[in-house]
């Protein structure tokens, strides 16, 4: 008899092999970078997510015209994923609190 692996199981003739959970595109971009951004944001929050493109494996980057690139996250996430990319963005770079510590930008 052959032995399964824990992520296959039988299933009469066939192998049912479980895909993971259902994914949905949240946003689309015109820029790379922009939704590589995005994903890391996501993560920041304990989300996972992907950054889906076709530009041919690079050989055709003009095919992003045609096809944005997309942000997915799990269904489930969806909603938590928009309310956060939605917030507005808080300033929350270093601040000196006005204490001045004697270098040149504090004069």
């Amino acid at each position: 008899m052959q032995k399964h692996s824990d992520l296959t199981k039988p299933c009469g003739e066939c192998y049912f092999r479980p895909m993971g959970e259902a994914m949905v595109v949240i946003r689309e971009y015109v820029n790379e970078m922009e939704a590589l951004v995005a994903r890391s944001v996501l993560e920041a929050h304990q989300i996972p997510a992907v950054v889906l493109r076709d530009d041919a494996g690079g050989m055709l980057p003009a095919m992003r015209l045609l096809y944005p690139v997309r942000l997915a996250v799990r269904t489930v996430d969806s909603a938590q994923a928009l309310r956060i990319l939605d917030a507005p963005f808080e300033n929350d770079g270093p601040t000196n609190h006005g204490v001045s510590f004697g270098g040149p930008l504090d004069r």
